[in-house]
């Protein structure tokens, strides 16, 4: 067993999941299905997880993304993902660790979904990975950094059946 495969089997993850716009739930989508999908994945493909954590996840709109954006990160447009890790606070021992809150926006991701030729679904699978990545401290600002994320995302979205979506689509 690989290092980061007992990462993951010992690591607990637990998912606030909070739903502002009921676009989210049209259709077939089962939301508490592809968190937890895209959670394991991730978390099978890193070392440095907490045995166990809190991450709260909201799917929301792009009105509510553009919000937080521009009071969090300076940049007034939506955009399809925002992640905001927790502050290290000490905790007793057993006591699952916050480490964060990602927040997904409904119209964007849709839309680049549509754009990409994806499923919705296999879109917001990679965007949970994603945005947990940098809950973990993984970062995209310089081409190395940026190259150890999308790889370990790669892999993750492999393990769930999901193709590389940094790899040329083939017309």
């Amino acid at each position: 067993m690989t290092n980061s495969m007992r990462s993951a089997a010992k690591a607990m993850i637990d998912a606030d999941i909070r739903i502002h716009d009921a676009r989210w739930g049209d259709g077939d989508r089962d939301i508490d299905a592809l968190v937890s999908t895209g959670l394991r994945a991730a978390l099978a493909e890193v070392t440095n997880a907490p045995d166990a954590a809190e991450v709260a996840i909201l799917f929301t709109d792009d009105a509510m993304q553009r919000q937080l954006n521009r009071d969090h990160r300076g940049k007034d447009s939506a955009t399809n993902v925002l992640s905001f890790p927790a502050q290290d606070t000490p905790l007793p021992p057993g006591i699952p660790c916050p480490i964060g809150d990602i927040s997904l926006a409904y119209e964007t991701v849709l839309r680049e979904a549509k754009s990409g030729g994806v499923s919705i679904d296999a879109h917001l699978c990679h965007l949970i990975i994603h945005g947990f990545l940098h809950l973990l401290g993984y970062d995209h600002e310089d081409d190395a950094e940026a190259l150890i994320m999308e790889q370990t995302e790669t892999r993750a979205l492999a393990r769930i059946g999901i193709a590389d979506p940094y790899r040329p689509q083939q017309v």
